[in-house]
């Protein structure tokens, strides 16, 4: 192995653990907590390595955004794969979607709420963003309706789930009637 290439793996490594470090504090501490200085104490490297990795928090926000986006697709993949039928599936990735946002408020922040400077819904979006979506519309698009648009469709079923999960997040829908809450918007699906 040349030095540079471990040079560049050591870098990969250090921007590795900037992100874990910063995700960690996050779900723990909320974003308030997460500073260049509280992640350079904690890594152990100094404020200007930090800044090496990243000009700031908003951009270390992107990078676990775009972590999380990652995730949040291949648990709606899994959840989909694991059972038959298109109402079944929407099921499964309304409730894998929602497990997502519940066990990881910090990066579904990251993702869906705080400013990460990441485009979303244009061209330049980054491809963990696009994919995210399109894990929703593998599902989702199947079950549109004859003439409906599955994009969009797909983009009012997710507006929902957000919905759902920022609204019960807040306490304001009661969780205990999140299932049925799922229940009725699956049911109503134009599928059989």
């Amino acid at each position: 192995m040349s030095v540079q290439e471990r040079k560049e793996r050591e870098r990969a490594a250090r921007e590795r653990l900037i992100v874990a470090t910063a995700r960690e504090l996050a779900e723990q501490q909320g974003w308030d907590a997460v500073t260049t200085r509280r992640l350079a104490e904690r890594i152990e490297y100094s404020q200007p390595v930090l800044y090496s990795h990243f000009r700031g928090k908003r951009e270390i926000i992107g990078a676990v955004a775009l972590q999380g986006a990652t995730e949040l697709a291949a648990a709606v993949r899994a959840a989909t794969a694991a059972v038959d039928g298109p109402r079944a599936r929407v099921h499964a990735l309304a409730r894998a979607y929602l497990d997502f946002a519940e066990r990881n408020p910090a990066v579904y922040d990251a993702i869906f709420q705080l400013d990460g400077g990441l485009a979303y819904a244009q061209e330049e979006t980054p491809e963990p963003l696009k994919d995210a979506f399109a894990a929703l519309l593998e599902s989702l698009g199947e079950v549109a309706g004859k003439g409906v648009h599955e994009g969009l469709f797909t983009e009012v079923f997710w507006a929902s789930l957000h919905g759902v999960a920022t609204l019960t997040r807040a306490r304001r829908l009661p969780p205990e009637d999140t299932d049925r809450r799922l229940e009725l918007l699956v049911d109503r699906l134009p599928v059989t």
